[in-house]
């Protein structure tokens, strides 16, 4: 199944489990940690999003993983996935849709990930891409456009802010993110 973007307005609701079906790169290998448990006084919660994905080697099996938590607590939700093949920035892409994919209701997202593709993606090529149709500076086709189109409804649907991290530089959570997606690999590695 292949979610109709032609369909979505950026105000309007998506079917989050068409856009999930729909996805490429469907996990062979998933599991999740804790719970996320959002308490909505009328307002918009917020939330951090930690995010982290890879692939050995480039191209090659992948895994991508996320933590997201209510601003202000320390326990939330962890989970991860691996496909057979994939790429270091889909993966990446992956982990922040599936994130996201993850709130059942509109947020305020911090997104904080190590990816600088995913980073200024979101925060600078974005709104170029689509004024282009989907064309690079470069005039060439944005690569990985079926996710960033995935990435599009989802910045219409949450109010999404995006930090940039130095990987393996002891930030906690990215440095987790990085342990989940090596642990997921090496589960889809074994069966």
């Amino acid at each position: 199944m292949e979610f109709d973007f032609s369909m979505h307005e950026d105000d309007a609701p998506f079917d989050r489990e068409a856009l999930l079906a729909g996805l490429p790169d469907q996990s062979s290998e998933e599991f999740s940690l804790g719970a996320l448990e959002i308490d909505s006084d009328g307002g918009m919660p917020v939330l951090n999003l930690y995010t982290d994905g890879g692939c050995s080697p480039n191209p090659g099996p992948g895994g991508w993983a996320f933590i997201l938590r209510v601003d202000g607590q320390k326990d939330g939700l962890e989970h991860a996935g691996a496909v057979e093949h994939s790429t270091n920035n889909r993966m990446e892409l992956m982990a922040v849709i599936r994130g996201l994919l993850s709130l059942d209701q509109p947020c305020r997202v911090r997104l904080v990930a190590d990816s600088e593709y995913v980073v200024k993606g979101l925060t600078e090529w974005m709104d170029g891409w689509k004024r282009r149709g989907w064309v690079n500076s470069r005039k060439k086709p944005v690569l990985n456009e079926e996710l960033w189109r995935v990435l599009d409804v989802l910045r219409g649907y949450h109010a999404l802010e995006a930090e940039w991290t130095r990987g393996h530089a002891g930030h906690a959570e990215n440095e987790r993110c990085d342990d989940l997606v090596n642990r997921v690999r090496a589960r889809l590695a074994r069966k």
